[in-house]
């Protein structure tokens, strides 16, 4: 089991369930399975062993209701700048779409993600998922419609593409800062189930620039600021103590307004940004993928 397949894995699984923290508990999941099964009519093990995570991502994201005490829920942020990042980091869809894929039936979502994340053919979701072909496009359709045809990745804006929000952000200029903003731009602010939010969704461009000057003010002025990408989208996170305290995550719509801004404040789906997970989590991954190693074809 090499490393580029687990992360694979682990990217499937993200993608499906909006968390790195139950993507790698899925993928354990499967390889503890797979190690017991009867491997004897087994063709293609890494196949097999995609399969399984596919599904059982599926089935997870089922059974799970994802909700936050303070603010509303959002995915977790995995840095795709970073080079040593556990995903597949091409292959890990844009924010503002983990956003929409909450709209999608598990289903949906992971038929959406193997075409057009993975370049999956029909023929291949309806094998992966056990279903027809035909219900394979009925549900692809479906997802592209409830996503209003958006694609899998978004073009990446440079790193001077925040400059002018910051310096009206810092300047606490709020008519500069609505004139960035799309007419209906929307603000959410997960908390998770510890840190308070002012409120859970913000819309309108004068709410928008207001709430966005009293936080400042707040609670970032004068901590440390550093762009990065955040799931191929232009991000911004806030530190104090080397800690990064809100990561404020950006989208741009196609007359370069900003459409959407997500703030993740919740400290669980920071903790992984301010220290990246290897491949190996813990002694007993490393023994699995030591197994898997030794006996994978």
């Amino acid at each position: 089991m090499t490393k580029s397949i687990y992360s694979k894995l682990l990217t499937y699984s993200y993608n499906i369930v909006g968390s790195f923290e139950d993507a790698h508990d899925v993928v354990q999941d499967a390889m503890e399975k797979y190690i017991t099964l009867d491997k004897s009519k087994v063709e293609n093990e890494v196949n097999y062993l995609i399969k399984m995570v596919i599904n059982l991502s599926i089935n997870f994201k089922k059974r799970s209701k994802k909700f936050s005490k303070y603010g509303i829920w959002l995915p977790e942020p995995i840095t795709t700048e970073s080079a040593d990042a556990p995903l597949i980091k091409e292959q890990v869809a844009n924010y503002s779409l983990m956003v929409l894929f909450e709209e999608l039936n598990p289903k949906e979502r992971a038929v959406f993600i193997l075409r057009e994340g993975f370049d999956y053919g029909h023929g291949d979701i309806a094998d992966v998922l056990n279903v027809s072909k035909d219900n394979s496009r009925q549900l692809y359709v479906r997802a592209k419609k409830k996503l209003k045809n958006q694609s899998f990745k978004k073009e990446v804006p440079t790193k001077d593409c925040l400059n002018p929000y910051v310096d009206a952000l810092m300047a606490a200029d709020t008519d500069t800062l609505e004139s960035l903003f799309a007419e209906d731009i929307c603000l959410m602010a997960d908390g998770g189930n510890s840190v308070k939010v002012v409120t859970k969704i913000t819309q309108g461009k004068q709410r928008t620039a207001e709430l966005l000057q009293y936080v400042y003010g707040m609670f970032l002025d004068g901590k440390e600021r550093s762009f990065t990408y955040i799931n191929h989208q232009p991000a911004l996170w806030f530190k104090t103590n080397n800690r990064i305290m809100s990561c404020m995550v950006f989208n741009f719509n196609e007359h370069n307004k900003l459409s959407a801004i997500y703030s993740i404040v919740d400290p669980e789906k920071l903790r992984n940004l301010h220290q990246p997970k290897g491949v190996v989590a813990n002694q007993h991954m490393a023994k699995l993928l030591a197994y898997l190693d030794q006996h994978i074809n």
